[in-house]
């Protein structure tokens, strides 16, 4: 069997059992009524002390979650690289020190712009 043709039968096969399960919980599922207990805000089991959540986040989390998606991300792809490089090659010593340098550089640029810090203010 063609290896594509073999990718989009497995494809397909998950696309209708989450088909299937979406329609099953629909027509099957609990049907839960409204109330205005259900509809009430839940804060952490306390009532609601403000009504209206106006609070704004400030725009230096926003950095933060990105430098942790990054660092995050470049973890997860180290691994895959470990595992993908069974015959050790140069060249695949070469990329991993690309890999390891970009990791520095991002690092030191966390470090310089003291993103870590600004958000404890």
């Amino acid at each position: 069997m063609n290896p594509y043709a073999a990718f989009l039968l497995y494809l397909l096969a998950i696309l209708a059992f989450v088909f299937v399960t979406l329609v099953m919980n629909r027509y099957l599922g609990p049907k839960p009524a409204a109330s205005a207990l259900k509809m009430e805000p839940f804060e952490c089991g306390a009532t609601a002390i403000d009504t209206q959540n106006t609070k704004r986040v400030p725009i230096k989390y926003y950095g933060v979650a990105i430098a942790f998606m990054l660092f995050d991300l470049e973890t997860v792809f180290l691994f895959v690289w470990a595992l993908g490089a069974q015959p050790l090659t140069g060249f695949m010593l070469f990329t991993l020190f690309l890999f390891a340098f970009l990791l520095v550089l991002m690092l030191l640029y966390v470090y310089r712009v003291r993103l870590i810090e600004a958000v404890g203010d």
